[in-house]
């Protein structure tokens, strides 16, 4: 089969997931496991720092100057699904610079559990929960939870510790993501980190033969911003698939978040 367009560049990987979760701590991960291997590079997003990419810096993954950092000046989901310019670019400039690269890591800023990425941005996507948010987390869906290409429960070693039945958290994981690829991950673990190594491989490949197709978790959930100019109210903020509202609610009025 003849390679399809996208194939002729670099695979991009979106990592996103709640603040917290350890997507830094994995994309570092994936960059250790595969750095000798492959041509890497990595976007970091945070409002209104590059703290995500000094840390992926000051780890030495990477050639410092293969992660680039955007800062998004908005809420984290915007720059990854509303308007994806700044991070296109900025995937544009880094494979431009680098030429050829394999794979690009983009990582949102920390969001809510709804959080995904435009189809337009990345070719494939993983969602992040770790253990100590929660052992019921991933019983309660969202696009990102039940289809991003890979769900990571992250910091399995410290399930001890939270209380979290990560046998059970997987299988319900599952259950919501109705048999799509479900990885538990600690980086201390390595037969996990091996297994985390052979997916990103097997995205790859797949996107290099063209066999993958970039899908769409599907639009944002509506859900509540505070508002620092009124602090008795705030806005819920909406991501439909034709268009992309702020509609003003007081207090009271409240998403899930």
């Amino acid at each position: 089969m003849p390679d399809s367009p996208a194939s002729a560049r670099a695979l991009r990987l979106g990592v996103a997931g709640p603040v917290g979760t350890g997507k830094s701590s994995l994309i570092a991960t994936v960059c250790r496991a595969l750095g000798s291997e492959l041509r890497l590079g990595v976007i970091t997003n945070d409002i209104y720092t590059d703290e995500d990419a000094r840390f992926l810096r000051s780890a030495g993954v990477l050639e410092p100057e293969r992660i680039r950092a955007v800062e998004t000046g908005a809420c984290p989901h915007t720059a990854i699904r509303d308007d994806i310019t700044t991070n296109l670019l900025a995937a544009e400039d880094l494979e431009r610079d680098f030429s050829p690269l394999d794979v690009v890591l983009i990582e949102s800023g920390g969001d809510n559990l709804t959080a995904t990425f435009s189809p337009a941005l990345v070719d494939a996507q993983i969602f992040v929960l770790d253990v100590a948010g929660g052992g019921d987390v991933a019983r309660k869906g969202g696009p990102g939870i039940g289809r991003a290409d890979l769900l990571v429960v992250n910091k399995t070693d410290l399930a001890p510790y939270v209380g979290v039945d990560v046998p059970q958290m997987v299988a319900d994981a599952e259950e919501a993501r109705e048999g799509r690829a479900v990885l538990a991950l600690s980086r201390h673990d390595a037969e996990s980190v091996a297994a985390l190594r052979t997916w990103v491989l097997s995205m790859l490949a797949a996107h290099r033969s063209g066999h993958h197709v970039p899908q769409d978790p599907g639009p944002m959930a509506p859900h509540f911003h505070a508002d620092e100019e009124h602090p008795d109210g705030g806005f819920v903020h909406t991501h439909d698939e034709d268009a992309h509202t702020h509609a003003h609610a007081g207090a009271g009025t409240n998403a899930n978040e």
